[in-house]
């Protein structure tokens, strides 16, 4: 990211959120941090919740939720907390692809970064919005 002015949290988010929009995965390794620790909501499907250790960790997170719905990602509101730390707020929003089940849940990712690599990732989510309802 070549730029005269320093990378914060927030621009460290948005690039974040590009990557996820492109299911770019090489900058999403380029992205996290060696060190990077997440954290996702307990409760999720597929038995994602939990923390996750490392940037190959967390790929496979989003690699599990990839296959399993079509989802989007949708940052909406910024909030800068210091040039390390940002809370975003938004929504994932999709389908499905066992059973085309809609997905509406809103989310707040407390993101936290040194330099222009993210090293850490809070989810807050309505995990209850993921479920899938099991047939009759």
């Amino acid at each position: 990211m070549p730029t005269d002015t320093p990378a914060t949290a927030t621009s460290v988010a948005r690039r974040f959120y590009d990557a996820l929009a492109g299911a770019d995965a090489e900058a999403l390794l380029t992205l996290l941090a060696d060190d990077f620790e997440g954290l996702v909501s307990a409760g999720m499907p597929h038995g994602v919740g939990g923390p996750h250790h490392g940037a190959q960790d967390m790929l496979g997170v989003w690699a599990t939720i990839d296959e399993a719905y079509d989802i989007s990602v949708e940052p909406s509101e910024y909030l800068t907390v210091s040039d390390q730390r940002v809370v975003v707020l938004g929504h994932y929003r999709g389908r499905s692809k066992a059973d085309n089940a809609a997905v509406d849940a809103a989310f707040a990712h407390v993101i936290d970064a040194e330099g222009d690599r993210m090293t850490g990732l809070h989810q807050i989510t309505d995990t209850v919005s993921w479920r899938i309802p099991v047939p009759n």
